[in-house]
């Protein structure tokens, strides 16, 4: 049976993440047919293009050279190519390049075909056991401590309005996990349920459920964590007025002084430690709590 014809266009095309037997016939013909492969790493998708006899030319089109590389596929889109876009694995676009090349072919009224496949996030979500009803995906997390607190302290936590949990995905590398997982029991709390997917689809595909506590003791107890990992959890409810208030760095600060005779200073190395949260970030905040409390 022969190929159908590929119309001229635009064509993000979805790659296995770690199984080969995830790509679709589909994505397949369109690799075979089209007159280009724009791909993150050349050498990377290569070797997916010899496993499956396909000899269609190759591009690099990766984070650096993006933007100008947009606009280069875009003249050849715009007198008739067929270019097929894929990441080194997974749907390009989702946090992997793809996104410009495909608002470029848009203004230019070029056709945009998705050509749908395996995704981390998704594959995470669907067998983590969390809520998909409700779910944010936030691509990385950002490397920075004080950025990524940033962060997830700005995720929203349902209400007594709105009860239904949303599920929130990120991912996370490996020599990063451990500092992540200590700043969600900070954050949120030791207890607060988590699901950490690694190495999806691929041999030793592993689900780690529990809390942030006992999974950052899970890991740390290993001699090396190896794969990219995608992170999933749904904020528990902010604690009602009527429970029990967690004293703020300012009150802790105060307490340990009093209690223990320490310095400022000495207190607040214990608060920043018992919190897993770094010096500098409980000094700004009990600055802030400081200043805060002149106008009061």
């Amino acid at each position: 049976m022969e190929d159908k014809p590929l119309a001229p266009g635009l064509y993000l095309v979805a790659t296995p993440i770690g199984n080969l037997e995830d790509i679709t016939l589909r994505a397949l013909r369109v690799l075979r047919l089209a007159d280009k492969i724009a791909c993150e790493d050349t050498r990377q998708t290569q070797k997916l293009l010899n496993h499956f006899s396909i000899a269609t030319p190759t591009i690099s089109y990766h984070a650096f050279n993006e933007a100008s590389r947009a606009e280069e596929l875009t003249e050849s889109l715009k007198a008739g190519a067929r270019i097929a876009v894929v990441s080194d694995a997974g749907t390009p676009g989702i946090a992997d390049p793809g996104s410009q090349i495909a608002q470029a072919a848009i203004r230019a009224g070029v056709p945009v075909f998705p050509i749908p496949g395996a995704n981390a996030a998704l594959s995470g979500l669907i067998a983590s056991g969390l809520s998909a009803d409700r779910f944010t995906f936030h691509g990385f997390l950002p490397s920075k401590q004080g950025a990524r607190r940033s962060l997830l302290e700005a995720l929203p936590r349902p209400t007594a309005e709105d009860s239904t949990p949303t599920t929130h995905i990120f991912y996370e590398t490996p020599h990063r996990i451990l500092e992540t997982l200590a700043d969600l029991e900070g954050i949120f709390s030791p207890d607060q349920p988590i699901v950490l997917a690694r190495e999806l689809t691929k041999l030793h595909e592993e689900f780690l459920r529990g809390t942030a506590a006992s999974v950052r003791t899970a890991l740390a107890s290993r001699a090396q964590v190896r794969g990219e990992m995608v992170l999933m959890f749904a904020p528990r409810a902010e604690a009602s007025a009527s429970e029990t208030r967690r004293p703020t760095i300012s009150e802790a600060v105060q307490f340990i002084m009093q209690r223990d005779s320490l310095s400022e200073k000495d207190a607040l190395k214990r608060v920043a430690r018992e919190r897993n949260i770094g010096k500098s970030d409980a000094y700004r905040e009990l600055q802030r709590e400081q200043s805060r409390a002149k106008y009061l």
